[in-house]
């Protein structure tokens, strides 16, 4: 007669716990299980008695010390990580132009000579069709543009990311590779929640505001990026350094921007007027005035803006001149 089904699903269970009880380690001095490992991996002991239960165990890390930077780099012996931001990303080997050998000796000219040719088409070989010389120029373009802005390196891995989906989707097809890196760092400055206006990424590109901003909705929409709308506080911290304003200012603004954008006078307004608004309103309040000018020359936006904007907060605020 056979066990009912219900059965045996009990007793393998029941062998599952059993087995896993007997893989629990535990000491044999004390019987407790609460075992700890040294940092360097080569100890397993106690934390109760102390008693040692492994040692020498294999050390996986590497077999030199250091104890700084300089050292650490002079002794490793692997390269940098793949990264992005190249077209191979820094697979590919390089010749070094120090044109000394092994042993640290100066090369003779005719080797240095040599050595120079092969550099030469080393360089030449990196990129094999149109498509990589393509993604070599857009991602040195993105990352002149990214150190102009002064953005981490994660918003470079994110717009490098970007263009080579474009690419891949055959998106770059009627459009200037400019455009599109320059929209690619757009887009990856928005999502990694980076405070860059599209004013300033164009100063930095060799295309037109205009193109930037049609490119980027292209891109946008064709690779499905949710963007959420910037929010201005974000520009705050930024504009109020340049303005040499106390966090005072700063702490102001923000319930300057926070209380009307609760009236819903944010929406459809460009954000870093509405930012530069609250930092003239704040500084006022203050006692820490800057002009309208100067405000409007950190912002990147008109005098005009500023204004329309900062009487549409004081009157939202209550505040009267």
């Amino acid at each position: 007669m056979k066990r009912p089904t219900r059965q045996k699903a009990h007793d393998t269970q029941t062998e599952t716990e059993a087995a896993e009880q007997e893989d629990v380690q535990t000491c044999p001095e004390c019987d407790s299980s609460t075992l700890i490992r040294s940092s360097d991996g080569s100890e397993v002991s106690c934390e109760h008695c102390g008693l040692i239960l492994e040692e020498d165990a294999i050390d996986h890390g590497p077999e030199w010390r250091a104890f700084n930077h300089a050292e650490r780099e002079s002794k490793s012996r692997v390269g940098a990580p793949t990264t992005q931001t190249m077209h191979d990303k820094g697979l590919t080997t390089t010749i070094d132009w120090k044109d000394k050998d092994a042993y640290g000796r100066s090369l003779s000219s005719k080797k240095r000579n040599q050595m120079g040719r092969l550099r030469k088409w080393q360089e030449r070989i990196r990129t094999q069709d149109a498509g990589e010389r393509n993604l070599q120029f857009a991602l040195s373009e993105i990352d002149r543009m990214a150190s102009a802005l002064g953005v981490p390196r994660s918003v470079r891995e994110v717009a490098s990311v970007l263009y080579r989906r474009a690419l891949n989707e055959d998106l770059i097809r009627g459009r200037s590779i400019e455009g599109v890196a320059t929209s690619a760092l757009y887009a990856a400055c928005r999502l990694e929640g980076i405070p860059r206006s599209l004013d300033e990424v164009s100063t930095v590109s060799r295309v037109e505001r205009m193109e930037i901003g049609r490119t980027y909705r292209y891109i946008s929409k064709e690779l499905t990026l949710e963007m959420e709308p910037v929010d201005p506080k974000k520009y705050v911290p930024r504009f109020c350094s340049e303005l040499g304003l106390s966090e005072e200012v700063q702490a102001k603004a923000n319930e300057i921007i926070d209380t009307t954008a609760e009236q819903g006078l944010l929406s459809g307004k460009s954000p870093t007027g509405y930012a530069a608004a609250a930092i003239y309103a704040s500084a006022l309040l203050c006692n820490e005035k800057r002009t309208q000018t100067e405000v409007a020359d950190v912002a990147q936006v008109t005098e005009v803006t500023i204004r329309n904007r900062y009487q549409e907060q004081i009157d939202a605020m209550g505040i009267h001149n």
